[in-house]
């Protein structure tokens, strides 16, 4: 967070920073856990076709259909945290999604990988809208880049960290018999159990609930909030669903997670080709160098879209542009060439998404809100489960293992030109909320 004062009432200033250092950790922490649960099937994916027969097709959809789940119970998730409340709602479903990350490790055959699949998403459904929930519940459009930027900052360490974390508790194969995928998904689900709980115990539904503040503090950014609430129009929420910004925006979104998981759900066995080797530590922390770089990207391009907000949209498409560079780059043969190209492409794809998240809030509020990024969340979704078997099919069908990162550079650039067309979508009044129906 800036050190210089953010507004001029020095109460809000205050209200702002101490619920920045309350919130912020705890949602980097969480969102840094989902992340490594949600994508350390592609470090176990070689020794589960050995153990357990996993096909590649088998693969392709059970890394899909986490996200054909996620697609399906996004928006109804997303309701029910705004009537539970954050406490309660986060701190439930991180126990859920790590409970069945752990029952990953005790599967064996491609049916229950498929069904335990579409649990954890089922099971991971509410977090990823309820924490951006939580965001624009508590912090003010000024700083709400940042905010996001900040926790966003768990998924290039979940991919850097995590990635040699995860190679090395494959290593573990043959303690007390299980295999070294399943100790893998064990460890990391059992993390997700114990802060699942801490997070009922910490959190605070909304501002006028937070142990940490004064009142006077509650009063300050509670009135920060309801002034820009004030600049929008009202509809129904079902009005909002109905909206073409919504639908806009949730196509973008979709577009944008295509570029994401058709790269990220490869990365480790496409490093690994390269290098000759199966997966393993050495394997893990290269495949780590394109998101230790993208870390740099989600730290400071949000900073520099909320200082200068008139060229967020400009941010945001130059961002993918350089995502689809990266893509079509990585097709090289020599290692050192696709390590720049894919961490060209990972800075791309993660430090435009805390930018697109400042949007929704600029034309929805309250229930709205809430339906609004839950609807974002599940074309994305949508888009998540597309873009495995997106990459599988086209590379199938061409006869070339390279066609399909071909296929999601032309689809970054085309997710480009939609980003940049918003400045005319924003050409009306914004909307907000006042009843569910």
């Amino acid at each position: 967070m800036a050190k210089t004062m953010i507004y001029i009432d020095p109460v809000l200033n205050i209200a702002v920073k101490k619920t920045w250092y309350r919130l912020v950790p705890l949602m980097f922490l969480l969102y840094f856990i989902a992340f490594i649960d949600r994508i350390n099937i592609s470090f176990a994916q070689e020794a589960m076709k050995t153990d357990i027969g996993l096909s590649n097709s088998a693969y392709g959809l059970g890394a899909g259909i986490f996200f054909a789940a996620y697609a399906l119970c996004g928006v109804p998730a997303n309701l029910a945290l705004n009537k539970m409340g954050a406490q309660r709602w986060l701190g439930i479903t991180t126990i859920i999604w790590g409970g069945l990350s752990v029952a990953t490790a005790f599967i064996q055959n491609e049916t229950q990988f498929i069904i335990i699949r579409f649990l954890l998403g089922v099971g991971e459904a509410g977090f990823l809208p309820g924490i951006l929930l939580l965001a624009a519940i508590y912090f003010p459009n000024k700083v709400r880049g940042s905010v996001i930027g900040a926790f966003a900052l768990g998924v290039p360490l979940a991919l850097s960290i995590g990635s040699p974390l995860s190679g090395a508790l494959l290593q573990m194969h043959g303690l007390l018999g299980y295999s070294g995928w399943s100790w893998m998904f064990i460890i990391e689900g059992a993390v997700a159990v114990l802060v699942g709980g801490f997070t009922w115990y910490y959190l605070d539904d909304n501002p006028s609930k937070a142990r940490f503040l004064t009142q006077n503090e509650k009063d300050a950014i509670q009135r920060r909030l309801q002034q820009e609430e004030q600049n929008t129009q009202t509809v129904s929420v079902i009005s909002a669903l109905k909206n073409t910004k919504v639908w806009y925006l949730g196509t973008i979104y979709g577009l944008i997670q295509i570029s994401v998981y058709g790269l990220m759900f490869f990365l480790p066995s496409q490093v690994a080709t390269l290098m000759g080797q199966n997966i393993g530590l050495k394997q893990s922390l290269v495949s780590a160098i394109p998101w230790v770089c993208s870390g740099v990207g989600v730290y400071y391009i949000p900073r520099i879209a909320d200082r200068f907000p008139h060229y967020r949209i400009t941010l945001s498409a130059l961002c993918m542009v350089l995502a689809a560079f990266g893509l079509a780059l990585s097709t090289a043969s020599n290692l050192v060439v696709v390590i720049i190209a894919l961490s060209c492409s990972a800075i791309g794809f993660l430090s435009v998404q805390p930018i697109f998240w400042t949007f929704p809030a600029q034309f929805l509020s309250g229930p709205a809100l809430a339906v609004g990024i839950g609807f974002c969340t599940t074309m994305g979704a949508v888009g998540s489960f597309i873009a495995p078997n997106i990459r599988v099919q086209v590379d199938q069908f061409m006869h070339n293992s390279y066609a399909g990162l071909y296929v999601l550079s032309l689809i970054t650039l085309f997710c480009a030109f939609l980003i940049m067309m918003l400045s005319y979508t924003y050409s009306h009044p914004p909307i907000k909320h006042t009843q569910i129906i």
